[in-house]
């Protein structure tokens, strides 16, 4: 994206709103159908506003369920890095950069992997691996799901 406008800072307008209504930790520009690399996250109180956003570094492992709005009423255990780097810019074009670890370091890269086309479903070996967190389908594995799904 290289126009830092009126589309685009309703576009981050209604990313953030969707996101909060719903309510997720995230939420990407193609879960809304919009065909850019444009995102929101907002962690602790903290809204993250990325555009053309890019990883630039990385380090360690960790697992941790997952959930996305795009697929309600499921988590899984995903493997994703463990902190990440990310560059990218704001709704006026200016250069960001947002390290984040833990809940946001999963969140920055679950919605990379939708400006990429990627879910975190397609990490599973299977969609056997989906856990249901539906009320009514109680099962004796299904954990508490105690955060927001991302988007």
């Amino acid at each position: 994206m290289d126009s830092f406008g009126k589309y685009l800072h309703e576009l981050l307008d209604d990313l953030a709103d969707t996101m909060r209504k719903a309510p997720g930790v995230g939420l990407a520009a193609p879960q809304l159908g919009e065909a850019v690399r444009v995102c929101t996250i907002e962690v602790e109180g903290q809204l993250h506003e990325l555009v053309n956003p890019r990883i630039v570094r990385s380090e360690g492992d960790d697992r941790d369920l997952e959930g996305c709005l795009s697929i309600p009423g499921f988590v899984a255990y995903v493997t994703r890095r463990e902190k990440v780097w990310v560059v990218a810019q704001n709704r006026v074009g200016k250069k960001v950069k947002v390290a984040g670890s833990g809940l946001l370091g999963r969140a920055l890269q679950h919605e990379l992997d939708h400006l990429d086309g990627k879910l975190y479903v397609d990490y599973l070996d299977s969609l056997d691996d989906l856990i249901s967190v539906i009320p009514g389908e109680e099962d004796s594995e299904s954990p508490t799901l105690t955060g927001a799904s991302l988007g």
